[in-house]
């Protein structure tokens, strides 16, 4: 695979180790020095867009905002934006353009021209798709840079357009997803009707596994299974046995690929809802 498309798909923003599951040194070094990547420190690269994002806020006297900020933090997300995304102040005679999303609102609190970590957040939460804003809220508490308690009371205070949306986002925010990958997987799960909880804690056979995400009470689990990170025999063999243990143990275990929940999330969607309809027509008839 080459290096750019390792880095989009592993979230815009990467780990040299993670990378190299994907790719390869050579061409990750060949994309820096092309510019097609950036190194940010030593072993992590992310995707140029959000530097023209700042340069862009620069000339539009606003600020790098949304998906734009998120990368500009150094967080994952679900999709890494192709254009960027610029929020500017509400007296502002920017115009629309197709090389950038803009946005007006109040941006007299803002230092830089990068939006804070929580507004960032809250304003994908506010705008974007579910699981998109819940994969940069999973990643920006992921990175520390956010507090989940802080998170909740600041979309408890948040009022108009979106204010249910950001509430939605923050009480489901987590950082124990791994990556966007779960996140959206995890999504997917609760607008399915799951109760779905990331790297649930299940004790099998006197141990206790993680599975990527989980529904105690019905005893549902579902696994973001992607072969390209079983570094080895060893950790194809972990896996094999925590989803056969569970299987034996009463478990309903459902694997899905990263092509599968990122690009075709109608089929994930449907597989939830009829295991759904079976887990409560078995509750009905006992």
């Amino acid at each position: 695979m080459e290096a750019v498309e390792a880095v989009a798909r592993l979230g815009g923003i990467a780990a040299r180790a993670d990378l190299l599951c994907l790719t390869t040194g050579r061409k990750l070094r060949a994309a820096v020095a092309e510019g097609s990547l950036v190194l940010v420190r030593r072993g992590r690269y992310r995707l140029p867009e959000a530097d023209r994002a700042l340069t862009r806020a620069v000339q539009l006297g606003g600020v790098a905002s949304h998906l734009s900020a998120a990368q500009l933090h150094g967080w994952e997300v679900a999709f890494p934006c192709s254009t960027p995304w610029i929020t500017v102040p509400r007296n502002s005679k920017a115009r629309k353009s197709p090389r950038h999303q803009l946005f007006w609102a109040d941006v007299s609190d803002e230092h830089g021209h990068i939006t804070s970590p929580m507004r960032t957040v809250l304003d994908c939460a506010r705008r974007l798709p579910f699981a998109v804003a819940l994969t940069v809220a999973d990643s920006a508490l992921r990175h520390r840079d956010i507090d989940h308690q802080a998170l909740v009371r600041s979309a408890d205070a948040v009022r108009g357009k979106g204010a249910e949306r950001a509430r939605r986002v923050a009480r489901h925010a987590s950082p124990l997803a791994a990556n966007p990958f779960e996140s959206v997987l995890r999504a997917l799960a609760l607008e399915a009707g799951l109760d779905a909880v990331p790297q649930l804690d299940v004790r099998v056979c006197g141990l206790t596994v993680h599975p990527d995400v989980g529904d105690r009470d019905r005893r549902i689990v579902l696994e973001a299974d992607s072969w390209e990170f079983h570094t080895g025999r060893d950790a194809h063999e972990r896996d094999c046995w925590r989803y056969t243990v569970m299987v034996c143990d009463g478990w309903l275990v459902l694997r899905f690929t990263w092509h599968q929940v990122m690009y075709d999330p109608e089929f994930v969607t449907a597989c939830l809802l009829e295991v759904l309809a079976r887990s409560q027509e078995r509750a009905n008839a006992a």
